[in-house]
């Protein structure tokens, strides 16, 4: 049996900055953005070739990025329609 690795704290991994991006989350204020990242994976490109793409990027900010993602969506408020 395998020890389940440490949740990622995205709090310390992504970072949002008026004059980065447009303010857009990044990953350790770098110009780097959550979007860019998660847009690569969709597109199917591996975890591995985005760190080789971008040698200042570490796995766990890749999955910072997601988790991000992830926790934005439960933090959406959904109305229903009356």
């Amino acid at each position: 049996m395998t020890q389940a690795e440490p949740a990622v704290n995205d709090r310390d991994r992504i970072t949002i900055e008026s004059d980065k991006r447009s303010g857009q989350p990044c990953i350790r204020g770098l110009r780097i953005s959550v979007y860019d990242t998660l847009g690569y994976m969709t597109a199917g490109i591996l975890e591995a070739e985005i760190l080789a793409d971008f040698p200042d990027l570490e796995a766990e900010d890749v999955r910072a990025a997601l988790t991000f993602a992830a926790d934005f969506d439960h933090r959406l408020l959904i109305v229903p329609l009356s």
